[in-house]
């Protein structure tokens, strides 16, 4: 009986507290994305990077840290929705490995006499992959996480609905 009543009590807790865990793993996801693109633009690899490439990546970096963080207050408040934007997101990011990075580490490097053959050193990709990586998996996690919360205190709500019907 004690079981029950802990089992109970943890989902009684979630109708008054927020889903914190999830919002801060996507605000971390935030972060690492921030890496990643403060990474990208400060190279100086001569015009490579002055395209409309360059452009579509900077917007789309706008939009996923805005749609980042309306799905971290979203799913913080319990909001199913939000969390399969989260999972959205996250799959995204895995995306944006073959895109700008990928293209970056294959292509020649335009600045004549430099030190690397390519645009893209093999270190920076590695650290780019990394944080696009990081970002998505807290992405996910955090899109995980909202889900079977969000789901165990709808069940809890609908059973005590049920129950407070019955008296």
């Amino acid at each position: 009986m004690a079981e029950m009543n802990e089992a109970t009590i943890k989902k009684d807790r979630l109708r008054f507290t927020k889903n914190k865990l999830s919002a801060n793993l996507i605000i971390f996801s935030i972060v690492a994305n921030a890496l990643y693109f403060v990474d990208i633009y400060r190279s100086n690899v001569g015009n490579y990077y002055y395209k409309l490439l360059i452009g579509i990546s900077v917007v789309y970096n706008l939009v996923f840290m805005l749609a980042a963080f309306l799905a971290s207050e979203g799913v913080k408040n319990y909001k199913l929705g939000y969390c399969f934007v989260a999972i959205v997101l996250g799959a995204l990011q895995i995306g944006r490995i073959f895109w700008l990075p990928t293209e970056a580490l294959n292509a020649p490097n335009p600045v004549v006499g430099a030190d690397t053959a390519t645009v893209m050193t093999g270190e920076q990709f590695t650290f780019v992959t990394a944080c696009l990586v990081i970002s998505a998996v807290l992405l996910i996690i955090a899109g995980i996480t909202g889900i079977i919360k969000t789901t165990t205190l709808n069940s809890y709500r609908a059973e005590l609905e049920k129950k407070e019907n019955r008296s």
